[in-house]
């Protein structure tokens, strides 16, 4: 009877705070900036106020991180779709690739001089702050969205940032951990993204034919299967060694551009999913994130130094070079610059930092938090004018037809 009593305590909070986080989209829409914000810094204040509340293992924040990012990633690549991925392929690839591997670069030396951390520390924590996440700027516009060339550039960014950023971030633990060779990384990045790529690509080949020729009866069981297509895609990429993500990724692509029934139902479902898995992940951050320690070793003033480098100095250097030759306005370049949001996966880099036993990694993981909280507070709330004032072609979202 007592443990029922104790799951039923659970079951409460837990809905309970899914049903916050479905509710705060209005409140977030009001003050700009985005629901899994507000989950972020009430969850560390809650876990430092009510210490029960911070038994969440970083092995735990690892998984639900992956999980999140896995369904993150499917809905991005079904929002970007193959053909538009294609028509803008060029600038995204080298903002996915090159300017992952610069930013991870840039940062990594500022972490090393400025900050004076070791080499390896200074590369990890460099490849955790590189990737961008362009979901929450989306939730800060509400229900506008950017149009043409810059909005596929920029989530197209994000899908390919998110897996190199990974893969790179996964090589330097394990050198930096002193488990393999630079030689040894280098391979291992290779071929996570090989394996990746090539098992989204076979897997989305494979379920386009599926979805098409075996229509189901009740068409609200479209979302499921969908979803369960997902874990398998990014299992069985995993499980290969490979980059799950990448796949999950390539994989929400194909079947983007793919006709078949309850299609709308689909997008619609892990459009929302995306979502709520963002803000599950932040309220692990939170969770797991003691705030008192942020301010006792100066950590807060690393991370404010290495947020404020990286949205003035690193990200225009690093990605500004390779939109010259992409056809966008100056204030549709400028845009692209400044909206490399960072979000849930220097999140997931953090804690494999920490599993990784990195020297210095706890501190890694404090100063992620802190960039975090000042791109998802400041830096995202600063989206709608710089929009506007630098002339981005906006779309009105339209309400679905049965509202």
């Amino acid at each position: 009877m007592e443990e029922l009593t104790r799951f039923g305590g659970w079951v409460t909070i837990t809905a309970a705070a899914t049903l916050a986080a479905v509710v705060s989209s209005r409140l977030a829409e009001r003050f700009r900036i985005p629901p899994g914000a507000l989950f972020l810094l009430v969850a560390a204040g809650a876990s430092d106020l009510f210490p029960s509340l911070s038994h969440l293992s970083i092995r735990s924040v690892e998984r639900l991180a992956s999980l999140a990012l896995a369904v993150i990633l499917f809905d991005g690549g079904l929002r970007v779709g193959w053909r538009r991925f294609r028509a803008s392929a060029a600038p995204v690839v080298s903002l996915g690739l090159l300017g992952t591997f610069l930013t991870a670069g840039l940062l990594a030396l500022a972490a090393r001089f400025l900050l004076g951390f070791t080499w390896s520390t200074a590369g990890v924590l460099g490849a955790a702050l590189a990737p961008t996440d362009p979901a929450i700027m989306f939730s800060v516009l509400g229900r506008r969205e950017i149009a043409g060339r810059t909005g596929t550039i920029l989530e197209g960014e994000s899908g390919a940032n998110d897996p190199v950023g990974i893969a790179l971030t996964l090589a330097l633990v394990s050198a930096a951990a002193g488990g393999g060779s630079v030689a040894g990384g280098v391979t291992d990045f290779v071929s996570s993204l090989a394996i990746g790529l090539a098992v989204g690509a076979a897997a989305a080949r494979w379920v386009h034919p599926l979805l098409v020729r075996l229509p189901l009866r009740d068409s609200s069981l479209g979302p499921l299967r969908t979803l369960a297509f997902v874990g398998v895609v990014y299992g069985a990429a995993s499980a290969a060694h490979g980059s799950g993500f990448l796949a999950a990724y390539i994989a929400g692509m194909i079947v983007g551009d793919a006709p078949f029934q309850g299609k709308r139902a689909v997008a619609r479902f892990h459009t929302s999913l995306a979502s709520l898995a963002e803000i599950v992940v932040f309220v692990a951050l939170g969770l797991t994130v003691d705030v008192t320690a942020v301010f006792d070793d100066r950590v807060w003033l690393d991370g404010l130094v290495l947020a404020l480098l990286g949205m003035l100095v690193v990200r225009p250097l690093a990605v500004g070079p390779l939109l010259l030759p992409v056809e966008l306005t100056a204030g549709e370049r400028v845009f692209v610059v400044w909206a490399g949001l960072k979000g849930a996966v220097p999140i997931l880099l953090a804690a494999f930092a920490l599993l990784g036993d990195v020297e210095g990694s706890e501190r890694i993981y404090l100063i992620v938090f802190v960039v975090v909280v000042l791109s998802v507070t400041l830096q995202a709330a600063t989206i709608p004018a710089a929009a506007r004032r630098l002339g981005v072609p906006m779309l009105e979202l339209r309400e679905p037809e049965w509202e």
